[in-house]
């Protein structure tokens, strides 16, 4: 049986902070996967302003798009719709698990990443005007363990289900329970722990961010902020910026889309920082800054084992209408047993996935880099990575014993073996 949805695509556009309408989306699920169809409005096409979705797949034309990857949804789209998080609080508060992606980008919050936004209506609606506040983190935090817990006394509860509607963050994050609020003018992704973590999530990934700052590397702002006796992460968020009417919404995409490859295992193969650096010539305003920071990027998460650096925690945004990369998020050390090989989740080098010196500049020109320069920035990021890390740590707050935990993450032995051929 034939299944076919439809609805309208928003868009803020360049220094405004009201929705446009911008074209119409239709999905077809023939019970073998969804199709998905997308053009932009003849009104919207006409506007000097106007600008398109993303920098690939499309572009700012009167064609109608079409695409059957990652079940109908084009990339741009996708990257608007909940992640892991979102999508179990969505599910919890239907009780279903089992909904259509149609019905996940529909129950997705107001205050998505980037600047897109989806409705049924032909006219906008108004943006989101009021976000939880910093004051609300506790209640915040004890809904999320509650999710953790599935307390089923509480789960029935409808105050509790509202409340976890205010936890569905936005599309960018992955699998941690996260909300949006806002403190001082500014919105910050609220990054909160889980009773069963192995160290202290929030002050480990601020002294991450901290340590990639410097790195040298161009990361978002972060802070931390305590609560009932628990941390949570605030990230501000780089896709809003505040102005006297509302907030500015940048468009972002993510690498996955930039790369036009999905998230399924069959799509894992084609994970790569090199076709990455591919598009980014193609895409970035700034291909020569852009592509020396995403190998400074590349070499960071070898030197400190972060191997969650997967297509949707790399992102590309514009803050006009000129497109590039966004600022380092996401990053988080994974203290390995491995000394002779980790992998990186995508593809550095010529060698595969393997966080290794010889590897990681094996390919250095297809981030416009000479040898030279490629040896200058590895060895930086090692140097500054083995003289600062646990100081970095320890200025977020991270006890002796969540140090000793990560420990293993930076700089383990493989990452400089000489014969790769030989593991030595």
């Amino acid at each position: 049986m034939t299944s076919e949805r439809e609805c309208y695509v928003y868009i803020v556009l360049p220094d405004t902070t009201e929705f446009v309408t911008a074209g119409r989306f239709r999905w077809t699920d023939d019970g073998a996967g969804g199709v998905g169809r997308f053009v932009y409005g003849r009104t919207y096409r006409a506007r000097a302003d106007a600008v398109e979705l993303d920098p690939v797949e499309l572009r700012l034309s009167g064609s109608i798009y079409e695409t059957a990857r990652m079940d109908g949804c084009f990339g741009a789209i996708r990257d608007s719709m909940p992640d892991y998080w979102g999508r179990r609080i969505i599910e919890r508060n239907a009780g279903l698990e089992d909904l259509a992606e149609f019905d996940y980008l529909m129950q997705g919050p107001d205050d998505r990443a980037g600047a897109l936004g989806f409705g049924l209506d032909a006219a906008p609606p108004e943006p989101r005007r009021r976000f939880n506040r910093t004051l609300d983190l506790a209640r915040l935090q004890h809904a999320a363990d509650a999710i953790f817990e599935q307390d089923p006394a509480q789960g029935g509860s409808a105050r509790v289900r509202a409340e976890e509607l205010l936890l569905l963050g936005t599309s960018v994050g992955g699998a941690r329970p996260k909300a949006v609020v806002e403190d001082d003018d500014n919105l910050w992704i609220a990054k909160f722990g889980r009773h069963d973590d192995r160290w202290n999530h929030p002050r480990i990934e601020h002294g991450m961010l901290e340590l990639a700052r410097a790195c040298g590397l161009d990361v978002a702002h972060s802070r931390v902020a305590t609560v009932g006796g628990g941390d949570v992460l605030l990230v501000r968020r780089f896709d809003r910026d505040r102005m006297e009417a509302g907030y500015r919404r940048h468009r972002m995409v993510s690498a996955m889309t930039l790369m036009q490859i999905g998230d399924n295992l069959e799509d894992y193969r084609d994970w790569s920082y090199l076709l990455l650096a591919d598009e980014i010539r193609r895409a970035s305003a700034r291909p020569e800054d852009d592509l020396r920071e995403l190998f400074a990027r590349m070499c960071f998460s070898a030197a400190v084992s972060n191997t969650d650096d997967h297509p949707r925690n790399h992102a590309l945004i514009a803050m006009g209408r000129r497109w590039g990369l966004s600022p380092a998020y996401d990053l988080t050390p994974s203290p390995l047993v491995a000394l002779e090989r980790r992998d990186l989740a995508m593809t550095c080098g010529r060698f595969g996935r393997y966080a290794n010196r010889t590897n990681l500049l094996s390919s250095h020109g297809r981030f416009l880099l000479d040898r030279a320069e490629a040896e200058a920035v590895f060895e930086r990021i090692v140097s500054t990575v083995r003289d600062r890390w646990r100081a970095a740590m320890k200025r977020a707050g991270a006890s002796e014993r969540d140090c000793a935990t990560v420990a293993s993450a930076f700089l383990y032995e493989g990452l400089f073996y000489t014969n790769i051929a030989r593991g030595t």
